[in-house]
């Protein structure tokens, strides 16, 4: 389990767990053998500003896999991306016309403008970096 003193890989908004909560209510009635775990969230490459998060229904946890258990929810973050996503708080919003699951990440540094990628520094990057 990877940690620093103080500092979560991700932390859970009320909106956030009610939504991954009820994603796993869902999943539980799918045929995918397993039951769910929780929510993999993770980061690849991809978008006009070089990458995006992603997400999935987390059947296990991988090596390297970072577990976080949270009002109730689940979300396994995949390993290659906590350096990525080390202290991101995830929230859940719904407005006129989408819901979606934000992240408010310290390690972002740009956007793109449609909003579907971003430019993450790596937790040890950002750190240096400051200094």
């Amino acid at each position: 389990m990877f940690s620093i003193p103080g500092l979560k890989v991700v932390s859970l908004t009320d909106a956030a767990a009610a939504r991954i909560r009820e994603i796993m209510a869902q999943s539980a009635n799918d045929d995918a053998g397993a039951p769910a775990l929780g929510l993999r969230v993770g980061v690849k490459k991809g978008g006009c500003a070089g990458m995006e998060y992603t997400f999935e229904v987390a059947r296990e946890a991988r090596k390297g896999d970072e577990v976080v258990t949270e009002k109730g929810a689940t979300v396994v973050v995949d390993g290659k991306a906590v350096l990525f996503l080390l202290g991101t708080e995830l929230d859940f919003r719904t407005d006129r016309f989408s819901s979606t699951f934000v992240f408010n990440n310290p390690n972002q540094v740009s956007a793109c403008g449609c909003g579907e990628s971003v430019e993450i520094k790596p937790r040890a990057e950002s750190a240096v970096a400051a200094q």
